[in-house]
């Protein structure tokens, strides 16, 4: 039994790399839908897309057997790291992400300027904090065959057990 997180910016290849795992036959889970992630206010007042924690952690606890793959980029899911076997960061430069953005057609995320602020923001503030938690950092830049190839074959690298207790807030 495997449970690895595929986390990153937007644009890294997250929800294709689970799309090509999953047609190997991998259990994968993408928390960006009211399944697994809800709306919540900030104390500032701003609104964040966070994970349900009783879904996320029956998720993580119900998995027995085979390869669970969950992507996501939230800001509470530091608080489930200790249930992963791997936290893999994909990461690529600005303009991979950007190009990608741009030209993907099944997420309306990231096509207005704001937007696109936002992620290159997020990409200088929030990738550091993934880093600092991920037990594994993927260049998604490279084919995605490639990318799917490395994250298949995580289980065969022993994660020491200091790394699975890491907590980030991102």
């Amino acid at each position: 039994m495997w449970r690895v997180l595929v986390t990153g910016m937007s644009g890294t290849g997250k929800s294709s790399a689970l799309w090509r795992l999953g047609r190997l036959g991998h259990r994968v889970v993408d928390t960006d839908t009211d399944e697994w992630s809800r709306w919540v206010t900030q104390p500032d007042g701003s609104a964040d897309w966070v994970w349900r924690e009783d879904a996320m952690a029956e998720l993580l606890t119900g998995h027995s057997s085979g390869k669970l793959f969950v992507s996501g980029c939230k800001t509470n899911q530091g608080a489930f790291y200790r249930w992963f076997e791997h936290v893999v960061l994909l990461s690529a430069p600005a303009e991979v992400l950007l190009a990608r953005i741009a030209e993907r057609t099944t997420n309306p995320y990231g096509k207005t300027d704001e937007e696109r602020a936002l992620v290159l923001s997020h990409l200088a503030h929030v990738e550091p904090l993934l880093r600092a938690g991920a037990t594994a950092e993927i260049d998604a830049s490279a084919p995605l065959d490639e990318v799917v190839r490395r994250l298949d074959a995580l289980q065969a690298r022993p994660v020491p057990p200091e790394a699975r207790r890491r907590s980030s807030s991102v």
